[in-house]
């Protein structure tokens, strides 16, 4: 089917030409040659990669969260620290051996993507989930999901709430642009609900509202509620309900029209799940260069050229586990056992520990 529609396609265009050729002929003009550079001349007309703006610019942009505890957070020193931040680390790393040539671009949930449509970051990390219509009409293309979230509400101890129906007639205070407000509404329809949305622009304003008493309850991934009551006055006021409101797989997203930037992101991902799979460590990296398994010497640049398949040095992946660590490593320095914040790991385990973190092999 494919074959024969080129063929009409072609034989039609071949007609096309020849008539033009043939009325040109006999109005006294001559046809417009076609240019033999004109691929050149698509080529300099075209913009250059991301990759090769990033390398000119000296630094990647990462277009961040700055008050998402965990997650990205600026300390009031102006530095910026989190899960969503070590992979940007990660990135720099990637492509200039070095994780801290990088920058943030702080943005609310609600100009994320026109930040990101604007050129003003290269790439969006910033706990955000992958919806279709993020995929496709706002122009977007994710990495691989870095956190398996859901939706959750906290409330207050003293108020007795235990479940979503307790709320009824109540308000829950939400963050615009961001698929928890939907995901809120939704729920609450479809179990018949009435409640009172009290929106704001960004999460320090929500939270805030929240913690002042203009609202019964706070809604946001369940990681966010997590880190966000860590830092509350009395932390143990305040309860995360059992109840889990949607799926949210978070992840970086890039812009649409670059498929080497796209497989940059995506392979430095998909390097910090391998490392923890085959058990290669910021600490024990080095040893692992004389390793006998084909499959990490790969990962760390000793056989292959694999880094030319996405635009870098061969040890890109190696920079990656060294400077800045394997995924376990990143979760459990700003998430793990050892923090405020502390999030079993839950899906977010390999799959060979029943998780649903699955990278395709290098190779």
């Amino acid at each position: 089917m494919t074959v024969t529609l080129r063929r009409y396609n072609l034989l039609g265009m071949l007609a096309a030409l020849l008539l033009g050729i043939i009325v040109a002929a006999c109005a006294g003009v001559a046809p417009s040659p076609v240019s033999s550079d004109a691929p050149a001349e698509m080529a300099m007309q075209e913009m250059p990669s991301t990759l090769q703006t990033v390398m000119d610019r000296g630094h990647v942009i990462c277009i961040g969260n700055a008050s998402a505890p965990g997650f990205g957070f600026v300390a009031e020193d102006g530095s910026y620290s989190g899960f969503d931040i070590d992979f940007c680390r990660a990135l720099a790393a990637a492509i200039f051996g070095d994780p801290e040539q990088f920058e943030i671009r702080p943005a609310t949930a609600a100009e994320r993507f026109t930040v990101l449509a604007a050129g003003e970051g290269d790439v969006l990390i910033r706990n955000t989930t992958n919806t279709m219509t993020r995929d496709t009409e706002l122009g977007g293309n994710f990495g691989p999901t870095t956190f398996y979230d859901g939706q959750g509400i906290m409330v207050r101890v003293a108020d007795g709430i235990n479940s979503l129906e307790d709320l009824a007639g109540g308000s829950v205070c939400v963050a615009t642009g961001t698929t928890t407000e939907l995901n809120l509404a939704d729920v609450m329809a479809a179990r018949g609900i009435d409640y009172d949305p009290v929106v704001f622009e960004t999460n320090d304003e929500t939270i805030s509202a929240y913690e002042s008493g203009r609202c019964d309850a706070f809604t946001t991934d369940k990681s966010g509620l997590v880190g966000r009551r860590a830092v509350l006055d009395d932390p143990s006021a305040h309860v995360i309900l059992d109840e889990t409101l949607s799926k949210e797989p978070l992840g970086p997203m890039v812009r649409h029209g670059d498929d080497q930037w796209l497989d940059i992101v995506t392979w430095v991902v998909n390097a910090t799940f391998l490392a923890e799979e085959m058990g290669v460590t910021s600490a024990n990296v080095d040893s692992m260069m004389n390793s006998d398994s084909p499959t990490v010497r790969r990962l760390v640049g000793v056989d292959g050229e694999f880094g030319a398949k996405i635009g870098l040095d061969n040890d890109w992946s190696y920079n990656v586990i060294k400077q800045v660590g394997n995924y376990a490593e990143i979760y459990d320095r700003n998430l793990g056992p050892s923090t405020a914040f502390f999030i079993p790991r839950g899906l977010n385990q390999a799959w060979t520990d029943g998780g649903l973190l699955y990278a395709p092999p290098i190779r």
